[in-house]
């Protein structure tokens, strides 16, 4: 084991005493929850950004046709033009992102989602900021100021992202399904009688994606976080793992017996708790028990 001093967690999620990421796309939002978000490519946000054009655009022209019969003079065509227009390129795409927290039909076919860039849902201000940029990036240019600067950017965002504070991410084969955590059995004797006093939240998110990731991990690395991590959680333990305990199975050990533990405690209160209703059922209305 490692007498490293704990490294507190960055504000992007991982561990970092040299700045460089233990995992990487995990997104932490401001309640703790790690995710894993991986940005959408150019490719599928442009297939997506052609259905959604050519569905405003349908929209777009029932209007106009429905409003037809208005139109009494070149004055009225020229509103009703501007009102379809703005339909079109604005009120529609923020109205949909806003409803429907950053999807819409192109995105639900090619499965993306458009987030904020710690994670959370879009709201009206976002999606009302990247349909007035996409006029310009997408609409004026046919798109190609948008696609450009997607193909800059690592996260694929265009202008109305960057501006924003948003951009688009893989829904659809996005989830990862983590291998269960199992108790060492070097260490199970150990876990048994150890104080395990609970985990900050974000420290045990993090290991435990550590410990999803170690395989894909260069050595050094990894022995240097899985150190990092041991260190972090030592203070928590009492008494500390055997001497010569490999930080790793430290680390699984740890999150088993909190795991354990917190879900043999929830179990216990759903059962009092249960057995408190049946008491109470039983027992005449506004009556106190004699017992």
């Amino acid at each position: 084991m490692s007498t490293t001093a704990p490294t507190a967690p960055a504000a992007n999620g991982v561990m970092t005493p040299a700045g460089d990421p233990v995992v990487a796309g995990l997104v932490v939002t401001g309640e703790a929850v790690a995710l894993e978000l991986r940005p959408a490519n150019v490719a599928q946000r442009l297939m997506s950004g052609v259905v959604d054009l050519a569905i405003y655009a349908a929209v777009s022209f029932a209007l106009l046709l429905g409003l037809s019969r208005l139109i009494e003079n070149t004055a009225h065509f020229s509103i009703l033009m501007v009102v379809v227009t703005v339909t079109m390129m604005v009120a529609l795409p923020t109205t949909v992102e806003s409803l429907t927290r950053g999807l819409s039909a192109g995105k639900l076919a090619v499965g993306i989602r458009v987030v904020r860039d710690d994670g959370g849902p879009v709201r009206f201000r976002h999606a009302l900021v990247r349909a007035m940029l996409g006029v310009v990036e997408i609409w004026l240019t046919f798109g190609g100021l948008a696609v450009v600067v997607a193909i800059i950017n690592k996260r694929s965002k265009r202008l109305g992202d960057l501006l924003a504070g948003t951009y688009a991410i893989r829904v659809r084969g996005a989830e990862d399904a983590l291998a269960p955590l199992l108790m060492p059995p070097d260490l199970a004797a150990w876990a048994e009688v150890a104080d395990i006093r609970r985990l900050p939240d974000q420290l045990a998110l993090y290991a435990r994606l550590f410990l999803s990731r170690t395989a894909m991990m260069n050595p050094p690395v990894r022995e240097q976080r899985a150190r990092l991590f041991a260190a972090s959680m030592e203070p928590y333990v009492s008494p500390p793992p055997p001497w010569g305990t490999n930080p790793e199975r430290f680390i699984a050990a740890v999150l088993v017996a909190r795991r354990d533990r917190e879900y043999r405690s929830a179990v216990a209160e759903e059962e009092r708790a249960a057995e408190r209703a049946e008491r109470t059922r039983r027992l005449p209305y506004e009556i106190p028990d004699a017992s």
